[in-house]
């Protein structure tokens, strides 16, 4: 799926899969979470997160869209946030869980989204006046000069909080990820990131088939 980009200073990775099977997550990705969350407990305080690259670059790239990152929290560092006070990330479903994993990884926001309720063109783009969408487990979220993915039906995610219209249910079968990288990221880091979803959907979502892309400014360095 083509996503076309209207703001600055992202590129995104993108992750398709056919035939994807929604369950609860199994032992051996549980396991992988638990390590990963025990990795960053170990790395970071609540402190030297707020210091770190990756974070440090999320917020810039935040604030190159004209959000406050301290007002407005990316969703990773909302879960890297959580997972560095103890309390781990919450347990959903296998498909939301390995992309948490992998966010909470690259500490980049990822979006998941039932690809079947997603209508083309993508873009990822400001919010325009009036447009708001009911947040997964949460309020509405009014969409007015903040980013937004939206379709051809309006708005349905952001790298802080996704809708309730395109969420992974039972009946998803066939998925959309999409990564939020800072522009100045290796070109090879977001292709690498990406792959690891994918490799994931097929090993604990049992994924028939699986496919990467990847758009925005090529790497300068």
């Amino acid at each position: 799926m083509e996503i076309q980009i209207a703001l600055p200073g992202v590129k995104l990775g993108i992750i398709e899969a056919d035939g994807a099977r929604v369950e609860a997550s199994g032992e051996e990705l549980a396991h992988l979470i638990h390590e990963a969350c025990a990795r960053k407990q170990r790395e970071f305080t609540l402190t030297t997160l707020a210091e770190a690259e990756a974070v440090r670059a999320v917020r810039a790239m935040f604030r190159a869209w004209g959000m406050d990152p301290s007002k407005y929290r990316p969703s990773s560092e909302a879960l890297l946030r959580r997972v560095v006070q103890g309390k781990g990330l919450y347990f959903i479903s296998n498909i939301v869980d390995l992309v948490n994993l992998g966010s909470i990884e690259t500490a980049w926001p990822y979006g998941c989204y039932d690809r079947a309720k997603v209508h083309p063109r993508v873009v990822f783009r400001h919010g325009q006046a009036g447009e708001s969408y009911e947040r997964v487990g949460k309020e509405m979220w009014h969409l007015e000069g903040r980013p937004a993915l939206a379709d051809a039906q309006g708005p349905f995610g952001a790298p802080i909080s996704d809708s309730t219209r395109t969420m992974i249910t039972d009946a998803t079968r066939d998925v959309l990820i999409v990564v939020y990288a800072p522009a100045a990221s290796l070109d090879s880091g977001v292709k690498d990131a990406s792959q690891s979803v994918a490799d994931r959907l097929s090993r604990f979502a049992h994924a028939a088939a699986t496919r990467i892309s990847f758009c925005g400014p090529s790497e300068t360095t």
